[in-house]
């Protein structure tokens, strides 16, 4: 059968538009399986609920928990860390790492020392600051001493104790809402 350039065009015109629905519809696919996979395996979405971690963290912020950063690297000294509650797991909370396994720790009128020496704390405003003291505390092996941010109202290590490891759950990474308090974890 003979064609006239005409009817190729068309016909190609045809082949070209499911062939443009295919890789899109194969694009889609892809996109929606690596979402599933970084959502399940690398990433969590979390919602705060409460202001212990204010200024950096406010209450009903939206905020990606990477699951997957202490399988490749260490908790860290200032990580903001998401795990489940030791007197009830089936709650979770997020504070910031203060002490390591086998820091001392000390807490006088509000100022921690960590290894005898004072922490800085940037993230800590002035007025978020209390006068709490702690009496002198060695962190055990496997566990971490956290503490939230807003310290004149939060219940943290000084409170129900260091965390055990297993219970650590993932580090706070990006917060994506609201808008305006969007960004990195720091």
């Amino acid at each position: 059968m003979h064609h006239t350039e005409n009817e190729q065009q068309i016909t190609s015109g045809k082949g070209h538009r499911r062939s443009g629905f295919q890789l899109w519809l194969r694009d889609f696919i892809v996109s929606v399986m690596a979402s599933f996979f970084i959502i399940t395996f690398l990433y969590q979405p979390v919602r705060v609920e409460g202001t212990s971690m204010q200024p950096e963290l406010r209450d009903q912020d939206r905020l990606f928990v990477n699951k997957f950063a202490y399988d490749i690297e260490k908790i860290s000294r200032g990580d903001v860390v998401v795990f489940y509650y030791p007197r009830d797991l089936s709650k979770s909370y997020i504070k910031r790492v203060i002490g390591l396994p086998g820091d001392d720790i000390r807490i006088r009128e509000g100022r921690v020392y960590v290894n005898g020496k004072l922490l800085d704390e940037p993230y800590v405003p002035r007025s978020y600051r209390d006068v709490r003291s702690m009496g002198d505390l060695t962190v055990p092996p496997n566990e971490y001493f956290v503490m939230g941010d807003h310290r004149s109202i939060s219940s943290d290590s000084r409170d129900f104790g260091p965390v055990p490891r297993k219970l650590i759950y993932g580090k706070a990474a990006f917060v994506y809402w609201p808008a305006d308090n969007m960004g990195l974890v720091h």
